[in-house]
C-alpha cells in the first residue's frame, strides 16, 4: 500500500506536471493564434508629432494623430488633434477633428470641434460641429451627411454661396454657431 500510495502521489503529480508542462505549450500556441486576431482589434496609441517637428508633405493614417508641431500639407486620419501651439497649413480630413491650435485650410470631419484656443482660417465641412466661446474662425461652415468624401458634396452649396458674401463681416462665428 505504501508503494502504491507513494506511486500514486508522486506519479500523478509528476504526470500532472508533465501534462501541465505540455498543456501550456499547446495552449500557448493556441493562445498565440487566439491573440493574433485580437492584436489588430486593439487600438494603437495616437501618433504624436512633437512641438519641435516641422513637416512638409502630406500625412495619411488610419489611426489617431496629435499634431504639436508645424505641418505644411494635407492630413488624413481617424482622430486628428491639433495642439495649442501647432500650426497646420493644408486640408485636414478626419472622422473626428479637434482644433486647439491654428489651421489654415479646409477642415472636413464627421465631428469637428474648435476649442477656445482654436484659430481656423478656412472652410469647415462637417456632420456635427462645436465651436467654443473664444475660438477664432474665418470661413464658411457647411453641413453634409458625408463630409469626408470631398468634392462630390461640395458643389451642392447654396448656403456656401450665401456664406462667402458675409465672410468679410465680423459676425461670421455667430452665423457659424447658428447653422
Amino acid at each position: 500500500m505504501f508503494s502504491k500510495s507513494k506511486i500514486n502521489e508522486p506519479g500523478p503529480a509528476s504526470g500532472d506536471e508533465a501534462e501541465t508542462a505540455k498543456a501550456p505549450k499547446m495552449s500557448d500556441s493556441k493562445a498565440s493564434s487566439d491573440f493574433t486576431p485580437s492584436s489588430p482589434k486593439a487600438k494603437p496609441p495616437a501618433s504624436v508629432l512633437s512641438a519641435d517637428l516641422n513637416i512638409t508633405g502630406n500625412i495619411k493614417t488610419t489611426g489617431d494623430i496629435n499634431i504639436e508641431g508645424n505641418v505644411e500639407g494635407d492630413i488624413r486620419a481617424h482622430l486628428l488633434t491639433v495642439g495649442e501651439g501647432a500650426t497646420v497649413k493644408g486640408e485636414c480630413i478626419a472622422d473626428d477633428v479637434v482644433v486647439n491650435g491654428r489651421v489654415v485650410g479646409k477642415v472636413r470631419g464627421l465631428k469637428v470641434r474648435l476649442t477656445a484656443t482654436a484659430r481656423v482660417e478656412g472652410d469647415i465641412i462637417h456632420k456635427t460641429i462645436a465651436i467654443e466661446s473664444g475660438a477664432h474662425f474665418e470661413g464658411s461652415v457647411q453641413r453634409q451627411e458625408d463630409p469626408l468624401n470631398g468634392t462630390k458634396g461640395a458643389p451642392v452649396t447654396p448656403s456656401a454661396s450665401t456664406s462667402p458674401a458675409p465672410s468679410p463681416s465680423a459676425p461670421k462665428p455667430a452665423e457659424a454657431k447658428a447653422q
